[in-house]
């Protein structure tokens, strides 16, 4: 079944992908695409402008084909897609003499269906040093702000907006894009995951057919989901593997091995990817290794249960994409993900990745449709490389240690605090510092842990957590105290950006 969807160009903003989820939400479908895309418009219902950190004057700024603005499609410009729009239409953007970042206030002066329902003098957040100064050829004013004359304009089927009516803080924002989807759009609303779960499952069936796929479960969210999904759709030919690499979670293996009874094989492996690892302190390289390891251990199970294995099975989500840059615009790589970038390229097998267009948000839906219990469905992201990106720099046995046992604590004090649902990680870091410290009236010279608490809607932005202080104390002590070779423990208040969730 084909779905109505809406075409995001991205310029590179932070908020890119928030429009996406935005529109997903409202039950329409939509996919990311470089500025350059040539694709079909088929079944496009609405075209999006994204924001951009570059401005439209400055060499090099990503533009779009003037052709865009030829195929009649509801095109909505948000910030630098007001650029955009102002550029192919004789509107004169230039620096402003103050920027505006931050809540600003929306007077709206004439009426417009992109604005129905929304309320004269309401918030809106805006991003941008530079300035509309001259209105595009044809195009009206609908609102302005306090530094924006020309904060919404329109035209025929072409709107654009100054401020991010996708981020939480403009006060009417899904209401905005609501009215650009089903008001300018005539969007049906025809994408639910109810939908996407049983075309997915018969989309695997006429994939696969009757040959056999591999599936790596980690024990997250993810791996697990696809799982279910796996033995729902092909049943005995999903073969489920959970490698233990030593760099998971220690109740891991119970886990799931009380999720799944049947064609799960586990494989004991900490000694080879420990030596694999040794003395190499690159994150990437670190990422590489384990993926490397991983398919070698693929490939000497299957040649030993003697099995013509066809497909590899991955839990790849859209944001896994997006920062490892295999679907992106002009932003740049932020890491190789584990189950997008570290796979040899003379990989023999065909990938599955059913999940790569959805946020982490969607695949807990399915999950819950996939009859999983809850404490799988709202586990904390964790790593693919597992603890190897969370002891910063060289692993060692030792340094393993310290990390899984400071970070079980920080689980089992925030769940017992019942914030575990609401945040979106919770986690330790092993820094490769040692600090002086004193215990027992002696001095010592230990390891330094970092905790990392973030929420967030779908990891693409974050803000650090601001914890009970009370909850801070007793991680704190409990590690200092139960955690052999650590006298010190800080907390990370970085927000994404300027930094990423994960340390390394």
């Amino acid at each position: 079944m084909k779905h109505q969807k809406v075409i995001i160009f991205d310029f590179g903003s932070q908020y890119t992908q928030l429009i996406a989820r935005k529109v997903r939400e409202l039950n329409v479908y939509c996919e990311i695409v470089e500025p350059n895309y040539s694709g079909s418009f088929e079944d496009v219902v609405g075209i999006v402008l994204s924001g951009s950190p570059y401005s439209i004057y400055e060499k090099d700024a990503p533009d779009i084909n003037t052709k865009i603005f030829e195929l009649k499609i509801p095109i909505l410009g948000i910030c630098y897609g007001l650029q955009i729009v102002a550029k192919h239409f004789n509107g004169k953007v230039a620096p402003s003499t103050k920027r505006e970042y931050g809540k600003s206030y929306l007077k709206i002066i004439e009426r417009s269906k992109l604005l129905e329902g929304v309320e004269d003098n309401s918030i809106v957040w805006m991003s941008h040093g530079d300035k509309l100064i001259e209105l595009p050829h044809g195009f009206k004013v609908v609102a302005r702000s306090e530094n924006s004359e020309f904060c919404v304009i329109e035209k025929d089927h072409i709107y654009a907006t100054q401020f991010h009516p996708e981020v939480h803080h403009t006060q009417y924002g899904k209401l905005i894009i609501e009215n650009f989807l089903y008001k300018i759009c005539k969007a049906k609303g025809d994408w639910k995951l109810e939908n996407f779960l049983i075309e997915k499952i018969d989309e695997i069936r006429e994939i696969v057919k009757e040959n056999k796929v591999l599936l790596a479960l980690s024990g997250g969210v993810d791996s697990t989901v696809l799982g279910k999904l796996l033995q729902t759709a092909i049943n005995e030919n999903a073969y489920l593997v959970f490698v233990d690499t030593g760099l998971m979670k220690g109740y891991e293996r119970d886990r799931i091995r009380s999720l799944f009874n049947k064609n799960l094989y586990i494989l004991d492996a900490k000694e080879e990817f420990l030596k694999a690892l040794k003395g190499i302190s690159d994150p990437e390289e670190k990422r590489k290794v384990i993926g490397k390891k991983f398919i070698e251990l693929f490939r000497n199970f299957i040649r030993d249960q003697n099995l013509d294995i066809k497909f590899l099975a991955q839990g790849t989500l859209y944001p896994d994409l997006i920062e490892s840059k295999r679907v992106v615009g002009p932003s740049d790589k932020i890491k190789t993900h584990h189950n997008v970038g570290g796979l040899p390229e003379d990989l023999e097998f065909t990938l599955i990745e059913p999940f790569k267009y959805l946020f982490k948000d969607e695949v807990r839906k399915i999950g819950k449709l996939l009859n999983l219990p809850d404490e799988v469905i709202y586990k904390h992201p964790f790593p693919g490389p597992g603890y190897a990106v969370r002891i910063v720099g060289e692993i060692n046995e030792e340094k393993l240690e310290i990390v899984k046992k400071a970070d079980l604590i920080v689980e089992e004090e925030i769940k017992k605090f019942n914030l575990y649902n609401s945040l979106w990680q919770a986690f330790a870091v092993l820094l490769p510092i040692k600090s002086v410290g004193v215990m027992g009236d002696r001095r010592t010279y230990e390891f330094v842990v970092a905790i990392r608490v973030v929420e967030s809607e779908d990891g693409m932005t974050a803000d650090w957590s601001k914890l009970p202080y009370e909850l801070l104390e007793t991680i704190s002590s409990r590690i200092t105290n139960e955690v052999k070779g650590v006298n010190r423990v800080v907390y990370d208040i970085t927000s994404k950006p300027p930094a990423t969730i994960e340390w390394e």
